[in-house]
């Protein structure tokens, strides 16, 4: 029988009611960490070391259906940061800026009182790593960054730093924290470049994992049962630069085509190296006396195949692409809280404004998300929670295998619709087919079911003024080659 000191004790640490002083607010934002790949979680390999993610889900809450409304890295921090869909923020890839006059939701704990800062990876614009509205301290980087030896961009002065990217921005933002003024609250919203692709872990970590048994997904394989109902785009989309029969290695691409094992290995490694960053911030909140009154958030700005369908990427609307980590400790939430309601990136700057007991003003733009505070305190909601999601891709010129993609996703079904190519959509069961692996499309005992699902994800698309698809002068690098079939 397991001992409930551990839970206890973490109860102790945070009362049953938040108190009537608004609360610090961490927010961690990783990078395409999938949402099953925490050592906690029943789908990761049993060797996987997370003990710090482990630590906030045991001493908090785990959102166990948390969704992305873009899986794409700078549309998903958009939305994160704006409350909106993409096509309301209108940053539609990671080429370019942030539109001018977009509002963040750390403006207004600015307004309320809080003290803020940016620390790390900004990714909307590559070439601007200029301070951004909302934060008071500011460190970023150009674009992706690198894992070694980051130049950082510190409230508008440029520093080049010896060392790993993770553990950089783990020290610039435990300094924050021990010089900023301490008679406000604060707000620190920390992105990692971790572990975005190509999966580097840090020296001390690397071949941690090597020789492990992989859990290979049953989509991977090449075969006619995994590809028999599925649009003629997945199975092309394994021969293109995000698929497991190309695999990029490197601006220009040359075979031979990179090691599978190896990919997975240096991911997990990865993980493990931000895992012990998140470890390093949460001790020094146990060491300055701040957890008891400290609300941290953790989340992936998207999710990652590794393997599932031929893949190893996102914007796809397959789960392993949508769905992100995310969990929450602090003030309120009880220990080992599991939450099934469906959340979204888009819920996540009304949550924190709630929690800072505070609002948009009326003039501010208008959130697409809602507060799920209530959900992490184990309360009723004021409305019904949301019983389906929507999500939405737009093609890009650099990685053509994807087309745009607009789905709707309930407890049960999802709806896929592909636009502007000659193939077919997709409707899968997941409570018969959770991998998706049967397109159900063109069965007619289902065909009610989809146009149903299709005419909702349009009704409330056309509403909101999502199908207005922008076109976008190109830019950056395209990837357009494919691998010739074995």
């Amino acid at each position: 029988m397991r001992s409930l000191l551990p839970w206890l004790f973490a109860a102790s640490l945070f009362p049953a009611f938040a108190s009537a002083n608004p609360p610090n607010i961490i927010f961690i934002l990783s990078d395409d960490h999938r949402y099953d790949l925490m050592g906690f979680h029943p789908d990761a390999p049993e060797w996987l070391e997370t003990p710090a993610l482990d630590r906030l889900a045991k001493e908090g809450a785990h959102l166990a259906n948390a969704f992305v409304s873009t899986s794409l890295c700078s549309p998903s921090r958009a939305s994160v940061l704006t409350g909106q869909y993409m096509h309301h923020h209108r940053v539609v890839d990671n080429q370019r800026p942030v539109p001018k006059g977009t509002v963040f939701f750390p403006q207004h704990l600015q307004k309320a009182g809080y003290r803020t800062a940016y620390v790390g990876k900004w990714h909307m614009g590559h070439d601007n790593d200029e301070p951004r509205p909302g934060f008071h301290h500011w460190v970023s980087f150009k674009g992706q960054g690198t894992y070694f030896d980051p130049e950082l961009n510190i409230n508008g002065r440029r520093q080049t730093f010896k060392g790993y990217n993770a553990d950089i921005l783990t020290t610039q933002a435990i300094e924050w924290l021990e010089d900023r003024p301490t008679d406000q609250p604060f707000l620190l919203y920390l992105g990692y470049k971790a572990v975005h692709y190509p999966f580097t872990p840090a020296p001390r970590h690397a071949t941690r994992y090597e020789g492990k048994k992989i859990p290979y997904p049953a989509t991977m394989a090449n075969t006619e049962e995994n590809y028999a109902t599925q649009p003629r785009w997945v199975r092309e989309r394994r021969f293109g630069i995000h698929g497991i029969d190309h695999m990029q290695t490197g601006p220009l691409d040359h075979d031979p085509v990179p090691d599978f094992d190896e990919l997975y290995y240096n991911f997990c490694e990865t993980i493990h190296g931000l895992d012990e960053n998140i470890g390093r911030l949460l001790a020094h909140l146990d060491q300055s006396e701040l957890t008891k009154d400290t609300l941290v958030v953790y989340m992936g700005d998207n999710g990652f195949a590794l393997g599932e369908h031929g893949f190893y990427d996102k914007r796809d609307a397959f789960e392993e692409s949508i769905r992100v980590p995310l969990l929450a400790r602090g003030p309120g939430i009880k220990p080992g809280t599991v939450i099934e309601e469906m959340v979204q990136n888009i819920d996540i700057a009304p949550t924190l404004l709630e929690a800072a007991g505070t609002k948009a003003p009326a003039n501010a733009p208008k959130f697409d998300g809602r507060s799920f505070l209530s959900l992490l305190k184990g309360l009723k909601p004021p409305t019904p929670w949301r019983d389906h999601i929507l999500y939405e891709y737009h093609w890009e010129w650099n990685f053509p295998a994807q087309p745009t993609t607009l789905a709707i996703r309930t407890d049960r079904w999802k709806y896929v619709y592909t636009h502007g190519h000659w193939d077919i959509n997709g409707l899968y069961d997941l409570e018969s087919d959770p991998h998706e692996r049967h397109n159900l499309i063109r069965v007619p005992a289902f065909q009610e079911k989809a146009a149903s699902l299709r005419a909702q994800l349009f009704k409330e698309l056309g509403e909101s003024g999502g199908l207005i698809m922008p076109i976008r002068p190109p830019a950056g690098d395209p990837y357009h080659d494919r691998k010739l079939k074995r």
